[in-house]
């Protein structure tokens, strides 16, 4: 679209009548209006994150072609579509004529089909990554023919007003000349002032013919129109016409001006000021084409005209500066997030739990980001380019770290596997000594090795335990002269679990029931092994009466059990076996635990608010949700407590 409009601020509009020149809103907002959206295509990049995660790439445009695209952006109509919906839509505009094609509708469409492209390439870069091996210098992108086609539109489009544009400007060339013939003519005719009568009708011929000649190229819209009104002035004011038809033509004139001033003021009440202010530039329009009004009114005419022109042009600088002010809003915001990100340490990150964590933090920037609108145009594209900067160098940081632990589970698990198969090359041995020292040798070992991977975690510490228990158990087994000990010790143990239980009757202080309680304990510590059928039972018997005087200590359950709990360790002592085997103990009712509380999640997203009884089940299985998690993390401290002891 072009204006043709000559560009008059309201502190210097001048009221000459014939000279006067309206007010331009595009003066008053700096506003430019641009005719095309640019048709480039977003470069695409695949990264852990894209543009679109943000605000997809937007071709240039000019200052109003921004008005028009914040218009978009506030309309109902929009929605998110799929790739195929958007190429449907571009190939249904493709067809249309090029003044039907909308500037802003082409730039939502590719806005739209680029965030999608660009997720799409983030996927692929990230699965291409995860492959051992794979780096980002040799990832190549699948083709698309989705976007091969959606580019051809695009170019089909780009042609049409390319084509349109030329057409426009060469009927605004021939124009220009056609009015430039005219203003000479009406020249030639000012200085015939001895044929009046006879011109007269031939000049509101050449006056109609002025009217109806469309827009000349912008550069010399001012000088044109100038030059009219002046040859138009002059052939009024200065030649003695008829002043009959004088007259009738000033008062024509009048009444058309009055019936824009009219129009100006129905604009007042325009809740739309974009729509009110380019219906304003129209009237302004059609004002320059008006000829002279009677000399005592012109001044109060355009005065009006002019009043009501400078509000418009006031309301819709107003709704320019508010939207500066918010996007120099959003930059801040943005600019906080940028340094929020970048204040976060990532280089010394160990730990999968660390790395989780630090992920959490970036998704939650990025979801942050997602929320604000545009800043300014410069502004937006150099604060994106930022934060997207240091994003890729996290998840960059954190596919290495990943690659490089694998590499490490790896490692771990083949030495842990050699253990294993030492270990059940050992476990038939008769040599007893010996075998026990070296099986002991290997726990320790063992424990010096790291973690290895989750799926194989458990059957290779299963199958090294397998091997060491079987020989103990038949070294055991074949040790003699410790029946007899094992039967005593048996006997000082059912000893001491009566001392528990009237321990448990009489109630004492606490104080000395605690000491009482741990020298039993450490009774209990120094007696040695019981005979092997015994040993669970009178263990359960003894850890019942413990729980018990807990239990009655503290009202505070859980607290109870974790003391009981230390105690046990205590009287484990050193015995690495079995801090394993009820560390694995812990793991597997940690799971059991894990995977009802799944169950209970899933199931939560089942549950109608509108079915019966829907309230009280969420809240029982709240409840139980609740119970799940304060036992997951009493067994989490457990689990530390042993690691600490191992």
């Amino acid at each position: 679209m072009e204006l043709n409009d000559p560009i008059l601020k309201p502190e210097e509009a001048k009221d000459t009548t014939m000279n006067q020149e309206p007010i331009s809103a595009a003066e008053t907002a700096n506003a430019e209006v641009a005719e095309v959206v640019e048709m480039t295509e977003p470069s695409v990049a695949a990264a852990p994150v894209s543009e679109e995660t943000m605000e997809a790439p937007m071709a240039a445009q000019s200052d109003e072609s921004d008005v028009a695209a914040n218009e978009a952006e506030e309309h109902p109509r929009h929605r998110i579509l799929t790739k195929d919906e958007i190429l449907d839509e571009v190939r249904r505009l493709s067809v249309l004529e090029a003044n039907e094609i909308s500037a802003e509708e082409i730039s939502r469409l590719k806005q739209q089909f680029y965030s999608l492209r660009n997720e799409e390439l983030r996927a692929e870069r990230e699965e291409f990554l995860s492959v051992e091996g794979n780096t980002s210098e040799a990832f190549v992108p699948t083709p698309d023919p989705v976007e091969d086609t959606f580019k051809d539109l695009l170019g089909v489009i780009r042609d049409k007003k390319a084509a349109q544009r030329a057409a426009v400007e060469a009927e605004q060339q021939a124009n220009y000349e056609r009015k430039q013939a005219i203003i000479a003519k009406l020249v030639e005719m000012s200085a015939d002032a001895d044929n009046v009568n006879r011109v007269f009708s031939e000049v509101r011929d050449l006056q109609a013919q002025f009217k109806e000649i469309g827009e000349v190229p912008q550069q010399y819209s001012s000088e044109i129109w100038k030059n009219y009104q002046d040859a138009v002035e002059k052939f009024y004011d200065q030649l003695k016409i008829n002043k009959e038809l004088r007259d009738y033509d000033f008062k024509k004139n009048l009444a058309d001006k009055e019936a824009l001033v009219a129009e100006a003021e129905k604009l007042q009440a325009e809740e739309d000021v974009i729509v009110a202010f380019k219906k304003l530039q129209e009237l302004h329009d059609q004002w320059r084409a008006i000829g002279p009004v009677p000399k005592d009114v012109r001044e109060e005419i355009w005065g009006k005209f002019k009043e009501l022109s400078t509000s418009i042009n006031k309301r819709y600088q107003d709704f320019f500066v508010e939207r500066k002010a918010k996007e120099r809003e959003n930059e801040e915001a943005k600019i906080a997030i940028c340094e929020r990100v970048e204040a976060l340490d990532f280089s010394s990150l160990g730990t999968y739990a660390a790395w989780d964590n630090m992920t959490k933090e970036f998704m939650e920037a990025q979801a942050d980001w997602k929320k604000l609108g545009f800043a300014s145009r410069k502004a937006n594209a150099e604060l994106f380019a930022r934060f997207r900067s240091i994003c890729d160098k996290f998840f960059a940081a954190k596919a290495e770290f990943f690659k490089q632990m694998k590499d490490v589970l790896a490692s771990n698990l083949d030495r842990k596997i050699a253990l294993c198969e030492r270990a059940e090359a050992l476990k038939d041995s008769t040599d007893w000594r010996a075998t026990a020292d070296e099986l002991s040798r290997m726990q320790k070992e063992w424990k010096t090795i790291g973690a290895v991977a989750k799926k194989y975690s458990d059957q290779v510490w299963h199958r090294f335990l397998a091997a060491c228990d079987y020989f103990f158990e038949q070294k055991k087994k074949n040790t003699s002269g410790t029946r007899r000990n094992e039967r005593a010790n048996l006997e000082q143990k059912q000893e001491i679990i009566e001392k528990l239980k009237a321990l448990d009757a009489d109630a004492p202080e606490r104080e000395v029931a605690i000491k009482t309680l741990k020298d039993l304990q450490s009774e209990w510590q120094s007696v040695g092994h019981v005979p092997f059928a015994e040993k669970d039972a009178i263990y359960d018997a003894y850890r019942a009466v413990v729980n018990r005087i807990y239990s009655k200590w503290d009202n505070a359950r859980r607290g109870s059990r974790m003391e009981s709990f230390e105690s046990t360790l205590s009287e484990i002592g050193g015995d690495t076996n079995r801090l394993y085997r009820e560390r694995e103990r812990l793991l597997r009712v940690y799971e059991q635990r894990r995977g009802e509380l799944n169950t209970y999640e899933n199931n939560m997203g089942f549950l109608s608010a509108r079915s019966k009884n829907a309230d009280s089940m969420l809240r029982d299985m709240q409840r139980r949700m609740q119970r799940l998690k304060d036992d997951l993390a009493e067994l989490e401290t457990k689990i530390k407590a042993i690691d600490s002891k191992l």
